[in-house]
């Protein structure tokens, strides 16, 4: 789903499942996966860092903080919600 790339989620990212949903805003990796293989949009201001951001829920995107290494691995470093603009 990712773009053929192994995807490493760091610490970080897999303990913002849980605080995300202690939030009562629970996130999927599925959704984390998809918006990095089909983002909405992507910045590259911060390289080598990419900043993916899809829509998740009528009122929020999801944005995915990620960096690839080599040709064929990715680490997911952490994700965010974030209210989408109207």
């Amino acid at each position: 789903m990712a773009l053929g790339y192994h995807v490493h989620f760091t610490r970080h990212a897999r303990e913002k499942f849980i605080v995300l949903k202690r939030h009562a805003f629970p996130v999927t990796e599925k959704e984390v996966l998809a918006a990095v293989s089909r983002p909405d949009r992507l910045d590259h201001t911060r390289s080598p860092l990419v900043i993916a951001q899809r829509r998740i829920r009528k009122h929020h995107v999801l944005r995915v903080v990620y960096k690839v290494s080599g040709r064929d691995s990715m680490t997911i470093i952490t994700f965010y919600p974030g209210r989408r603009a109207e």
